[in-house]
């Protein structure tokens, strides 16, 4: 048996990391849903901006849409919405058959509104809309900006895939805000059934903090971090508050693992699924790492729920020097940072290549 069907029996769901649109074209997520147990999708500005520079599959859609008059970020939320549409229809059996729970995809909000509570909350209104289909989180970014966005988001009805967490204190502010939103519409008399996942990054912490470590605790720092939100995942879902919501008819905010492909070339390339299966969770994994885990990953048990590891881990960390809460605060201004530069570059991308596709045109049309 697949590693990747062990994972998916154990209780994690496995989804891809990546859209483009040749992978929908020429069946590979297809494959991937039928032979490597994938069940859901996610994708941010970095992934569409390799999709549509690796070649010519957007060029097409480019030219039709700036003939329509469209042009920037709503000539991109078009494309963009229409990969997603595709791929949330490939895991709509999923979404049908586990009620739910798996097969989503996801479509982030502008990253240049990562500081804008209002702006956000209009943006994921408006994708929500467009998008048209019951299995597409909206993403919104846990940042201080945003907590309030995604409870108002959750309170509307709209799910949510909170992103850019790194901490366990940032999870419970997302898991804070996902309870007030149900709160607020079980107040209201309306359905409790909004799904949300909240997305920690795993892999950043060591790529920080590596530098700083002995040997021995390189590589250990972003799966401590996981561990102990993990373990306060359990909590939540076993405090009367949440009882209460669940009693309702409300689902878990899902602990989705994000950012797990392996970045030091001295690790395993599965280092990070292996040490974080856990079920209940989603890994969401790059193409790459997908593809190595299911040809020669690993499982080695299951995360402790009691969150003794981490703390020895990160105590060991601390004493070497890292400021954890600082370092987390730091990893999550870089992460929208770094969205809001892909954002920029995806952008520029779209004008370059509509300007190229306009220019090929007129010399074609004069030959």
């Amino acid at each position: 048996m697949k590693a990747t069907q062990q994972l998916h029996d154990l209780g994690q769901s496995l989804w891809l990391d990546n859209i483009t649109r040749t992978l929908l074209d020429d069946g590979t997520l297809a494959r991937y849903i039928a032979e490597d147990s994938v069940t859901g999708l996610t994708s941010n500005p970095s992934i569409f901006d390799a999709a549509i520079g690796g070649g010519d599959a957007y060029d097409a859609g480019i030219r039709e849409k700036a003939k329509a008059g469209l042009s920037g970020e709503k000539l991109f939320n078009e494309l963009a919405l229409e990969d997603l549409r595709r791929a949330a229809d490939l895991f709509a059996p999923i979404f049908k058959s586990t009620h739910k729970v798996d097969g989503w995809v996801s479509m982030e909000v502008s990253p240049l509104l990562s500081a804008d509570t209002d702006g956000t909350i209009a943006a994921a209104k408006e994708i929500h809309s467009l998008a048209q289909r019951e299995n597409l989180f909206v993403k919104i970014p846990g940042t201080p900006e945003g907590i309030p966005a995604i409870e108002e988001a959750i309170f509307l009805g709209i799910p949510i895939n909170v992103t850019l967490l790194f901490s366990r204190e940032h999870y419970l502010a997302s898991a804070e805000a996902y309870l007030r939103g149900l709160e607020r519409r079980h107040a209201a008399g309306q359905h409790l059934d909004v799904g949300s996942v909240a997305s920690v990054f795993v892999s950043r912490w060591d790529v920080a903090s590596n530098k700083q470590l002995p040997d021995e605790l390189h590589n250990k720092l972003g799966i401590a971090v996981c561990q102990q939100t993990y373990c306060a995942y359990r909590e939540l879902l076993e405090s009367p508050r949440w009882k209460k919501l669940a009693a309702a008819g409300a689902k878990p905010q899902r602990l989705l693992l994000a950012s797990t492909g392996t970045k030091d070339p001295a690790a395993s390339d599965t280092l990070y699924v292996s040490a974080l299966a856990a079920p209940d969770t989603i890994d969401t994994m790059p193409e790459k790492t997908l593809l190595a885990f299911a040809e020669h990953g690993q499982l080695h048990g299951v995360m402790p729920t009691d969150g003794k590891e981490a703390e020895e881990t990160l105590a060991k960390i601390i004493k070497a020097g890292v400021d954890i809460d600082a370092l987390a605060a730091q990893l999550q201004t870089e992460g929208a940072a770094s969205f809001v530069k892909s954002w920029g570059e995806l952008l520029k991308r779209i004008v370059d290549k509509t300007g190229k596709l306009e220019d090929d045109s007129k010399g074609s049309a004069q030959k």
